[in-house]
């Protein structure tokens, strides 16, 4: 199954002015987190809205939880139907390209049950190399009410972790970067390394060299030493370039596949934990 849809298509249902389509802006920038805001400000697909990473698709960081713990399901509800979202929606998330965050959004509204979401391929720079409009004018939407429907068995948490690593029952991914993976390199963390037991596979292997998304037989050889049986655990620095792997891993066909939301971030919160630097 795939969750992409393309640029044509959906110029083409803009077109037909569907009031059950959403569009949203999620560019962002981990170096510069006011970026993302201040591109759409500059220009956006007609008719998007824009949610944000730190704001709208994270909540309030504590001592444990990770760097983007999950936002609170009712604030999170509230803010898709303040921007025209409910659960017959048909919703396109968009990112500048085939980027991180857009899989984020992707991953919250499946957590709560909403089934028709599709990430745009290439997002905000194919839409504008293929020579559509973009606007500064800000739409004001249909407010509308999202009824979660949370479905938990697509995550868990750090304890759940603990017992899989305890008796073999499940995979983890770990989906950041090798260096990192390995302990070489951490830009953003005091302690280097990965939870052990962790498999690397990097979120950018599920885009071809040219950015655009692999299609279901290259995703199924990148994932190709993962078995469609087993309990697939992804996780990253918090919780949110795992989500890439996520769509990457279903659209090649896995099933049982779930997120760590807190990650690496949440796991070292922990002075107790260990961690590993050698490939596994």
């Amino acid at each position: 199954m795939s969750y992409l849809v393309s640029i044509d298509w959906l110029k083409e249902q803009l077109e037909k002015q569907r009031d059950d389509l959403a569009v949203v802006d999620v560019r962002f920038s981990l170096a510069d987190p006011d970026k993302g805001r201040r591109a759409y400000e500059q220009g956006h697909i007609p008719g998007a809205m824009y949610l944000d990473l730190n704001r709208d698709l994270s909540g309030q960081v504590a001592e444990h939880g990770g760097n983007h713990p999950l936002p609170d399901i009712d604030v999170f509800a509230e803010k898709l139907g303040e921007i025209g979202i409910d659960q017959q929606t048909t919703v396109v998330i968009y990112d500048e390209k085939n980027d991180m965050f857009a899989a984020r959004l992707w991953w919250l509204l499946d957590y709560l049950g909403h089934k028709q979401t599709y990430l745009l391929d290439g997002g905000f720079s194919r839409w504008v190399e293929r020579g559509n409009v973009s606007t500064t004018a800000i739409s004001i939407p249909t407010l509308k009410v999202f009824n979660p429907a949370v479905e938990k068995e697509k995550m868990v948490d750090i304890n759940q972790v603990k017992e899989r690593i305890k008796d073999r029952s499940a995979v983890l991914v770990d989906s950041r970067s090798k260096d990192r993976y390995l302990g070489k390199t951490e830009p953003m963390y005091a302690k280097a390394g990965h939870i052990p037991s962790a498999k690397n596979f990097f979120w950018k292997d599920v885009l071809e060299e040219n950015g655009q998304w692999k299609n279901e037989a290259a995703l199924q050889t990148n994932f190709k030493n993962l078995s469609k049986d087993d309990e697939i655990i992804v996780s990253c620095g918090s919780g949110v370039s795992a989500c890439p792997n996520i769509i990457g891993l279903k659209m090649a066909g896995y099933k049982n596949v779930k997120l760590y939301p807190g990650s690496y971030s949440d796991w070292i919160s922990y002075g107790e934990n260990q961690v590993e630097t050698k490939d596994e």
